[in-house]
C-alpha cells in the first residue's frame, strides 16, 4: 500500500533503528529522515514539512519526551510518537502534556512501529477533513433535571473546549470562565482591541444556564449619551426628537439572557449612574416613561483600558467598577503568549480555505515560526486578517509559505531571528569594520555547524548565493575541523 508522510525519528547515536527504518520506508513507503538529536530534528523542520516525529529515551532519561513536549507548541500539527524502555518511571502528567499518540517499549518491535505510524497519521488525516467538514453550530440539550428540555443552538466556536490555545495564561483563563459561566454574577474582561474579548464573553453565555436566551451586543464607543441610553433601556413615542414609535431596549430584550457592553470605558458619568442603578436595582426606567421594568439580565462588560486606572483618574466611578467585576478577565496579548500563534494561525488557515473552496494544504513550519516572531500589535484579528490574506494567495494543492507573508511582517520576524541569533556573539578588534567582520565570521561559522557544513541549506538560511558562501568561506578561513 502507498502512504504519503514524512517521519522525522529522533534516536541516539548507535541504537539499533536499521529494522524499523526499512519497515516505515520500504513497507509503508514513508519519507524517513533519521536524525541523531532534537536539535537536528529541529534544524531538518525549518526547512522539511514534517508529519510525524518519534522520540526515544534510554533508561532514566527524557531528552525525547521533552523534546515532544516542546514540539506540541512549535508544531502543533505534528503527531508523536514515544519509545521508551520504561513507562512506568514516567507521570501520566508527562505524558498527557505532551500529548504522546502512542508509546512504544524498547525492545522496539519494527512492525508495532509501522502500525503506529500509519494509525497516527490516518488520526491526523481523519481530524483534518472533521475540522474542514464540521458545522458551525452543535446541537446540544441540557441534560441537568429541571432545565430546559427542548435543544439549544449552541455555536461550535463558542464552546470552551473548542477555544484555540496552546499557553498556560489561556488555559488558566478558560478554566476560570467555566466556573464563572455557571454563576449569574457580572463579568469584566479587559484587554487590548482584538484579543478576542467578545469570543471570550459568547463563551460564557453559551456554557452559561442562560444560554437559551439572548446574547446582545452593544458597543458603547463613541455614542452620544441619549442614543446609548435608548438603545439599552428603551424609550417611549414623543421622547425624544426622532422618536416616532416605543423601543423596546436591549434590556428588555435581552431578558432572561446577557448583554454584552463592549468599550464600556468610554461611556458617560450620567450613564454609568443609569447602568448602576440597573446592576443594583434590576430595573430600567425607558427615555419618557413613567414606571420603571423589572428585567432579569446579565451583564458582561468589556475595555481596552483598565478600568481601576480610570477610576484613580476620576473618569470612572469606583462603585460601578466594583458591580461590574464580579469576576474579572485580562485577555493576555498575543504578543504575551506566542505559543498561541502557530494553534491560531493552523485554526484560521483551515477555516477561510474551507470559505474560499481552495484545498491549502496547511502551513509550513518555517511559516510557523516566523510568524511566532511577529508582535501582531492588533492581536488575533490581526493574525486572522494576515491568515486569510495567505489563504488567498495560495494555489490548491500547495502548503502557505513565508513567500505569501506580508512583506512588513516577515522583515520583523527576519530582523527579531537576526536579533536572537546575535546573544552569545561576542565582536573582536578596535574599528568597527574589524568588529563587523568578526561578527560575521561567527554567524557564518555557527550557520555552518547548524547545518553540518550542508553549504546549500546553510546559505539559504542566511540568505546567500552558494558562491557568496563560499566566499565568505575562503575569506575566514573556515573549515570543517575547526
Amino acid at each position: 500500500m502507498d502512504h504519503s508522510g514524512t517521519v522525522v525519528i529522533v534516536a541516539r547515536r548507535g541504537s539499533d533503528w536499521a529494522d524499523s527504518l526499512e519497515v516505515l520506508s520500504e513497507r509503508y513507503a514513508y519519507r524517513v529522515l533519521p536524525v541523531g538529536s532534537p536539535a537536528e530534528a529541529l534544524t531538518t523542520m525549518s526547512s522539511i514539512h514534517v508529519d510525524l516525529a518519534v522520540a526515544e529515551d534510554r533508561q532514566d532519561e527524557t531528552v525525547g519526551l521533552d523534546f515532544l513536549t516542546r514540539l506540541r507548541v512549535s508544531h502543533p500539527d505534528i503527531m508523536r510518537v514515544y519509545v521508551t524502555p520504561a513507562p512506568s518511571s514516567l507521570s501520566y502528567q508527562a505524558l498527557s502534556k505532551a500529548a504522546i499518540y502512542q508509546f512504544l517499549l524498547t525492545p522496539l518491535d519494527p512492525a508495532q512501529l509501522g502500525l503506529a505510524v500509519e494509525r497516527a497519521l490516518e488520526a491526523r488525516e481523519l481530524h483534518r477533513r472533521h475540522r474542514i467538514l464540521s458545522r458551525e453550530f452543535k446541537i446540544s440539550g441540557p441534560l441537568m433535571f429541571g432545565e430546559r428540555r427542548d435543544p439549544v443552538f449552541r455555536p461550535e466556536s463558542h464552546q470552551f473546549e473548542k477555544l484555540v490555545y496552546a499557553s498556560e495564561k489561556m488555559a488558566e483563563m478558560c478554566d476560570l470562565a467555566r466556573q464563572a459561566a455557571a454563576t449569574e454574577l457580572p463579568i469584566l474582561i479587559e484587554g487590548e482591541t482584538g484579543t478576542g474579548k467578545e469570543l471570550l464573553a459568547r463563551a460564557i453565555h453559551y456554557n452559561s444556564p442562560r444560554r437559551a436566551s439572548p446574547l446582545l451586543v452593544q458597543n458603547c464607543g463613541g455614542m452620544p449619551d441619549e442614543l446609548l441610553q435608548s438603545e439599552l433601556f428603551g424609550h417611549k413615542r414623543g421622547a425624544f426628537t426622532g422618536a416616532i414609535s416605543d423601543r423596546l431596549g436591549l434590556f428588555r430584550a435581552a431578558d432572561a439572557g446577557t448583554v454584552f457592553l463592549d468599550e464600556i470605558s468610554d461611556v458617560s458619568p450620567s450613564f454609568q449612574v443609569s447602568l448602576l442603578r440597573f446592576l443594583q436595582e434590576g430595573e430600567v426606567k425607558p427615555l419618557g416613561a413613567d414606571k420603571v421594568i423589572h428585567c432579569n439580565v446579565r451583564i458582561i462588560a468589556a475595555s481596552n483600558k483598565p478600568l481601576q486606572d480610570l477610576v484613580v483618574q476620576g473618569k470612572f466611578r469606583q462603585d460601578l467598577y466594583f458591580r461590574l467585576k464580579g469576576f474579572e478577565f485580562e485577555v493576555p496579548p498575543l504578543r504575551d503568549r506566542p505559543e498561541d500563534i502557530g494553534p491560531l494561525a493552523e485554526f484560521f488557515a483551515a477555516k477561510h480555505a474551507d470559505a474560499m473552496g481552495r484545498k491549502v494544504l496547511g502551513i509550513t513550519a518555517n511559516t510557523l515560526e516566523k510568524l511566532a516572531l511577529c508582535s501582531f500589535p492588533g492581536n488575533v484579528r490581526e493574525l486572522e486578517n494576515e491568515i486569510r490574506r495567505m489563504v488567498a494567495l495560495t494555489k490548491d494543492g500547495e502548503y502557505i509559505t513565508t513567500r505569501n507573508m506580508a512583506p512588513s511582517l516577515l522583515a520583523t520576524a527576519s530582523a527579531r531571528k537576526q536579533g536572537d541569533g546575535l546573544r552569545g556573539f561576542v565582536p573582536e578588534g578596535t574599528t568597527l569594520k574589524d568588529q563587523v567582520e568578526s561578527l560575521e565570521k561567527q554567524i557564518v561559522g555557527r550557520a555552518l555547524i547548524r547545518n553540518h557544513w550542508n553549504q546549500s541549506r546553510t546559505a539559504a538560511e542566511l540568505g546567500l548565493s552558494r558562491v557568496g558562501l563560499a566566499n565568505k568561506i575562503k575569506r575566514y578561513s573556515l573549515n570543517e575541523n575547526g
